[in-house]
């Protein structure tokens, strides 16, 4: 593959080893994911089976959005190695980690240590945390967002029918992130695909407006979104539904595999579930999300957000059904400027 900009033709350059690729990660990561977030190369860092069985290749913490921060484990592969037999057993390794507070534990311990060891780092965290603990920021992250970013240098052909089979951990916790570098003589330049900001959103770029019917089955269920949450997001979601129904009964709350959109003939909103709260994402410009929102979190979203969701929208921080009169008039205000209207 070739790139032209600004005259220049860029062709891109194969990695002749994983290693050669684990060092570009590390050494651009500010310039590959950004100056908000934080990369820690675990190989160099701290010492093997730091996960119990194994380490990875490093730590990413993505502070783009301070309301919700988020944690990846890292694993950088090249796209050309066996996927059965290579990168499928590495990526399983991590997943019991998820499941092992003992293991959590002893993580947040060691990157605690790390971290209060090594003043660059520390700065950065207490940039991001300001008067924040960063011993309990790190033990809240490592229960509360559970990624892992599989970083490769291309296109892995195998990855959507695994994510798609095994859905409570492929299809939950992996993030797929390609990165290619190209070279014009000592120029370089490194193309991510998808875009960062959409990474939350896997490995597609696009929303699907789904059939939200039973006709086409779908293993991403409300019961699925739901599995890891508190009991009051619990409560959070069924008060959604209970207010979409009282406004509009044709309203359709349609399950994918990142979300659980609303659809009035198309998609009008998006809930994202975590585990304390629901990110309620409206799709009306942030400024009328404002008005009628005062007792709640309102999050602005970048411009690939919105050109992901492809319209104008904001985000709604939702931890408990507190004043649940203003996400009453977003539906509302949702549900009569839909396909159909009120």
């Amino acid at each position: 593959m070739t790139i032209i900009l600004n005259g220049k033709r860029f062709d891109q350059i194969a990695y002749g080893s994983e290693r050669d690729f684990e060092e570009d990660v590390v050494q651009s990561s500010k310039v590959l994911f950004g100056a908000e977030t934080v990369y820690i190369d675990a190989k160099k860092r701290l010492e093997s089976k730091t996960l119990g069985t194994t380490v990875p290749d490093g730590f990413f913490f993505d502070f783009r959005d301070p309301t919700d921060p988020q944690f990846y484990i890292v694993e950088v592969e090249l796209s050309q190695h066996s996927f059965y037999s290579h990168i499928f057993p590495q990526i399983t390794k991590f997943f019991a980690f998820f499941k092992n507070s003992k293991v959590q534990k002893t993580l947040a311990d060691k990157l605690h240590s790390l971290i209060e060891n090594d003043n660059g780092l520390k700065t950065e965290f207490k940039f991001h945390l300001g008067n924040s603990e960063i011993y309990k920021f790190l033990s809240d992250i490592l229960e509360t967002s559970q990624n892992i970013l599989l970083v490769s240098d291309g296109t892995i052909i195998e990855l959507p029918e695994i994510m798609d089979t095994y859905t409570d951990t492929w299809g939950r916790m992996v993030k797929p992130l390609e990165i290619r570098k190209y070279g014009s003589g000592k120029d370089i330049l490194f193309s991510l695909t998808p875009d960062l900001e959409t990474l939350p959103y896997g490995e597609s770029g696009q929303v699907p407006e789904g059939p939200g019917t039973d006709e086409e089955p779908s293993p991403y269920t409300e019961s699925f979104h739901l599995e890891n949450s508190s009991s009051e997001v619990r409560k959070i979601y069924a008060k959604i539904k209970e207010t979409a129904a009282k406004i509009d009964s044709r309203l359709l709350f349609n399950p994918q595999k990142y979300y659980i959109s609303i659809k009035a003939g198309k998609n009008i909103a998006f809930q994202e579930v975590r585990k304390n709260k629901i990110r309620f994402i409206a799709l009306l410009p942030e400024a009328e999300i404002r008005e009628l929102v005062h007792n709640h979190v309102v999050v602005s979203l970048s411009a690939p957000v919105q050109k992901f969701y492809n319209s104008p929208c904001a985000s709604i921080d939702l931890s408990d059904t507190a004043h649940f009169e203003e996400i009453e008039n977003i539906i509302g205000l949702l549900a009569s400027r839909s396909k159909w209207g009120t």
